[in-house]
């Protein structure tokens, strides 16, 4: 199994606090307080997650092959990983985690409780 795979990909997220997963956008989007934190797309046969990340990582991970700037969210330091990006399922679930990171940080302390993040 890979995260590339929507069981697999759901019931990974899904074990993070205050996360929800909707259809949006032709894709699997995952959530934390109303904020996206990644997605799965395969809607051109090609199967990518999105994962927001720190300035440094977005640098080097765009630099290798399989891995590019996130359309509509590079910007912001999103990055696209495909199936072909030289990460092992570990490392794309490190990226994946530290995404929801990322943007728990971002919440409110009040909507983090809320959720039951903590930390």
């Amino acid at each position: 199994m890979s995260l590339l795979d929507q069981v697999e990909f759901d019931g990974f997220v899904t074990g993070f606090a205050g996360t929800m997963l909707v259809d949006q956008w032709g894709s699997r989007v995952a959530k934390v307080g109303d904020k996206v934190f990644t997605l799965l797309n395969d809607s051109d046969g090609e199967a990518r997650i999105t994962v927001k990340c720190a300035e440094e990582s977005f640098e080097i991970l765009t630099s290798l092959d399989g891995i590019g700037q996130a359309p509509y969210f590079a910007k912001r330091k999103w990055v696209a990983i495909g199936r072909s990006a030289p990460l092992s399922d570990e490392e794309l679930r490190i990226y994946l985690r530290r995404s929801y990171d990322l943007v728990a940080a971002g919440l409110t302390k009040k909507r983090r409780a809320e959720l039951g993040i903590t930390g």
